[in-house]
């Protein structure tokens, strides 16, 4: 495991690319002004020994300091030493919704990206609560089982797309039914799913499921995604719109926000439904009602300690620009005789 403690250094990496347009402008400029003064054979004789592979491996060289000189600014830690430490949480699983109708633009800038966006605030506000994720869309799939790694959780979240599973549709069940494998723990008292989607569902099984899993302590929270008036899908190519979606009589398809299903599943589950089109009230209000839960204490294996490894990074870059200073744009004596890259020609 690693961090990375001053990533505002990132922004130094802008310097390679300006390195790269004066090398090459200073590169032609040279070329233009050589020319002013006579032809390329004749300046070749007057300096025979000028390399410009020589030249051009003094470039590859400072850049390569300045890279590892960044990057030691940046001063990556490894974690040594992995200890298990005990936490208070409730076990929370998101299941997100990424069927077509999730890219309808009635929210900005659009459902799914909507739904990564409360999710994403959502576990930026846990301590220290365990996350999983399902993606479903007409049939669930496991994104993420339950961790404390909210790091890893993010990327999987920031990864899901609607092309990520075959088949479409919106099964809300499966989305549940799954759930209830994702909670390990016979002994956790406090299970929360969270569902994150526009309420389209095509079975009505979900209601059922729902009740099911709340016998099993499982509360859900519904978060709902769109707008009542609806909104057309857009097909994109390339990021533009080439059309949109039309059912079977050529029709453009309108996709609407369905709280009557969302509010049902809650309501089965002893959970609430949310209006997600407000990050911030939806995020407060998952907050307040995770605070007023019991905490069950689980462990956790973290690591305690990380060591610095800037010095390796700031040795290397040292040592390649006294490297590019020592090494003259003159070709080596041996090299020339070698003529490996043609430069006598």
């Amino acid at each position: 495991m690693y961090q990375l403690e001053e990533k505002i250094w990132f922004w130094a990496f802008i310097i390679i690319p300006v390195m790269l347009l004066l090398f090459l402008w200073t590169f032609l400029w040279k070329k233009r002004t050589q020319k002013s003064f006579g032809s390329a054979i004749v300046l070749k004789r007057l300096s025979p020994d000028l390399s410009f592979f020589k030249s051009a491996l003094k470039f590859v060289i400072l850049c390569l300091a300045v890279s590892f000189l960044v990057i030691g600014l940046i001063n990556p830690k490894i974690g040594t030493k992995l200890e298990t430490i005990k936490r208070e949480g409730v076990d929370i699983v998101f299941a997100i919704d990424v069927s077509k109708s999730m890219l309808a633009e009635d929210v900005a800038p659009n459902r799914l990206e909507k739904s990564k966006q409360l999710v994403t605030q959502i576990i930026n506000n846990l301590t220290s609560d365990r996350v999983g994720i399902i993606a479903y869309a007409g049939k669930a799939f496991p994104q993420l089982p339950i961790t404390t790694d909210y790091a890893s959780a993010k990327m999987f979240l920031q990864s899901m797309n609607t092309d990520m599973l075959s088949s479409q549709g919106t099964a809300i069940n499966d989305a549940i039914q799954l759930s209830r494998n994702y909670f390990d723990d016979e002994e956790q008292t406090n299970r929360v799913l969270i569902i994150i989607s526009d309420g389209e569902d095509h079975n009505n099984l979900s209601v059922e499921v729902a009740g099911a899993a709340s016998k099993e302590g499982i509360k859900i929270y519904t978060i709902g995604v769109g707008s009542e008036k609806g909104a057309p899908i857009p097909l994109k190519r390339n990021g533009v719109i080439i059309s949109y979606k039309k059912d079977q009589n050529n029709e453009t398809v309108i996709t609407k926000l369905n709280e009557k299903t969302l509010r049902l599943i809650a309501n089965e589950a002893k959970g609430t439904y949310i209006v997600g089109n407000q990050t911030a009230a939806v995020v407060e209000q998952i907050r307040t009602v995770l605070s007023a839960m019991d905490k069950k204490e689980f462990e956790a294996k973290e690591f305690a300690e990380y060591k610095d490894q800037f010095q390796w990074f700031l040795g290397i870059g040292l040592f390649l620009l006294v490297l590019d200073i020592l090494l003259l744009e003159r070709k080596t004596a041996w090299l020339k005789r070698l003529n490996l890259f043609n430069e006598n020609l």
